[in-house]
């Protein structure tokens, strides 16, 4: 499949900065044979169209956002009865920690965090349906 003048070719076009798709639909390949085959050569890698970096601010750009406060982090001991106890992170890492936010009444989290952990029918109950189960 892969002959030395589609191999130049291939380099020729990564050169370029032609994507994957397009490479491979120029040679009559795939795009993951494109990706595998680059990779085996050893060709540069290319930065991801899907990860863009944020562009760069001029200079008549507004001015910078106020910089927020660090985070509380609330550990185990921290929570008390009207704290939200919703896990944020790996229990594995420094900086798992719990929300800590006030809770929704009756509940042991915040209300965004209700809204996430009692995910249950639009539908409102009636009558008619309590009655059958």
């Amino acid at each position: 499949m892969w002959n030395d003048e589609k191999i130049a070719k291939l380099k020729k076009l990564w050169q370029e900065g032609l994507t994957t798709g397009e490479i491979g639909k120029r040679l009559g390949v795939s795009k993951n044979a494109v990706v595998g085959k680059a990779h085996r050569l050893g060709l540069k890698g290319r930065p991801s169209p899907i990860k863009r970096s944020p562009p760069q601010a001029s200079a008549s750009a507004a001015p910078a956002a106020p910089k927020k406060e660090p985070v509380k982090i609330f550990t185990l001991t921290d929570l008390s009865h009207s704290t939200c106890r919703w896990p944020i992170g790996d229990p594995k890492h420094e900086d798992f920690r719990f929300c800590g936010k006030q809770v929704y009444p009756g509940k042991p989290y915040c209300a965004e965090h209700c809204a996430a952990a009692y995910v249950g029918s639009n539908k409102p109950r009636t009558e008619e349906t309590s009655n059958a189960a």
